[in-house]
């Protein structure tokens, strides 16, 4: 069974995607879901958490297959290690935050954490009607850790 708070991570989504479920089809619309690295990819430690974002994952491409004939599109990106506050949210000492990031650092090929703005980027890139060939994808936005 998930942990309660990895529930949220499949039920959040189904439920706004509900909600939007008639804009979408009105307006041919996009959803971008954002999942994690670990959707894909299992870690030690993140059984939970991977968990949920892998379910996200098959959301993702079954909603796609779904609202295809609607000409709505649903997407997904799965960030890796990307700076932020949540490491020190989760109530990390600032010792074990600067661990935590050398040792994800040192599993991404590019060398480092990604930044906030790199996801978003790609968040809005796929939310973009000019991406209307694109659905039922998860793009792995990195640094290239999925490949290792």
């Amino acid at each position: 069974m998930l942990a309660v708070g990895r529930r949220a991570d499949v039920v959040a989504p189904g439920l706004l995607a509900a909600a939007a479920l008639p804009s979408l089809r009105e307006r041919r619309g996009a959803i971008v879901n954002v999942t994690s690295t670990f959707g894909h990819r299992p870690a030690p430690g993140a059984a939970h958490r991977g968990a949920s974002k892998a379910a996200l994952e098959h959301l993702t491409r079954s909603w796609a297959l779904e609202l295809a004939a609607d000409g709505a599109r649903l997407n997904a990106v799965a960030p890796g290690p990307t700076e932020s506050g949540a490491l020190a949210a989760a109530g990390l000492s600032p010792e074990v935050v600067e661990q935590v990031k050398r040792a994800e650092v040192a599993r991404v090929p590019l060398g480092r954490r990604g930044g906030p703005e790199e996801v978003a980027a790609w968040v809005v890139r796929l939310a973009d009607p000019a991406a209307g060939w694109v659905t039922g994808q998860v793009l792995a936005v990195d640094g290239g850790m999925a490949l290792t």
